[in-house]
């Protein structure tokens, strides 16, 4: 099972698979055909609240128990059922404009699908 965090900004690659958009916002100075999307399951990306505490200081760890806890709901739970199947069939790449995407949602939706 390949699924891999890449930044929005990074050029689409020929082994990139499934393209995955993990943020709720479209990120900034990216037209839409140039990004190359090909999912953007918003269900799945933090909520509004939880994104905002993350990002005034929360701490990561924190931040990964509750967006866990947010993926849980059924809607969530279905759309991370679905991600899964398709890393079965092949590669997926998350894609998410965060500038540290190894400690970002992406990275906590890469463990979750290959853990």
């Amino acid at each position: 099972m390949s699924v891999r965090v890449r930044r929005i900004y990074e050029p689409p690659e020929p082994d990139d698979g499934l393209r995955v958009l993990v943020d709720r916002l479209w990120p900034r100075g990216i037209a839409k055909e140039a990004a190359r999307i090909d999912e953007w399951p918003k269900g799945l990306t933090p909520s509004t609240e939880l994104r905002t505490w993350y990002h005034g200081g929360g701490a990561y760890e924190e931040f990964r128990r509750r967006y866990e806890a947010e993926l849980d709901v059924p809607e969530a739970a279905e759309l991370l059922d679905g991600l899964r199947k398709a890393a079965r069939e092949g590669p997926v790449t998350l894609l998410t404009a965060s500038k540290t995407p190894g400690e970002s949602h992406a990275r906590v939706l890469q463990d979750l699908l290959t853990g």
